[in-house]
């Protein structure tokens, strides 16, 4: 399976609760504020989880990143589903692609950039971001 399916599959997926269906493509893309070339996707906000969790779908643009930032009290989970890029946690930089995820921790800076394709990946947020 090409690495640019996996992101489609998860773009047209349904998130299911035990009273509720979601489906991923009716849920709106936005642009990050202040992050030209980065939009994510809201598959799951703290309304529907009483701000226990939040779950994003998140595409970054070629040559695009999410400038450097934390989270005040989130600890945030992100698995690369296509794409390739890197990953600045502190002074450590990593290389990311399909199938890697990473971790941070609240109050831990970090940044996600895209290399020369677009790079897609999955937010989740403990508590919920939104």
């Amino acid at each position: 399976m090409e690495p640019k399916k996996n992101a489609e599959i998860f773009e047209q997926g349904v998130v299911v609760f035990p009273r509720m269906e979601t489906e991923a493509n009716a849920k709106p893309w936005y642009s990050l504020p202040g992050c030209e070339g980065v939009f994510l996707k809201d598959l799951v906000t703290g309304k529907e989880t009483l701000g226990k969790f939040s779950y994003h779908l998140v595409r970054i643009w070629k040559d695009s990143e999410v400038a450097d930032h934390d989270h005040e009290t989130q600890w945030e989970w992100n698995l690369i589903i296509s794409g390739k890029g890197t990953f600045v946690l502190g002074d450590k930089e990593i290389t990311i692609a399909p199938g890697q995820t990473f971790v941070t921790p609240p109050k831990n800076h970090h940044t996600v950039s895209a290399g020369h394709e677009d790079l897609s990946l999955l937010a989740l947020f403990v508590p919920a971001l939104v």
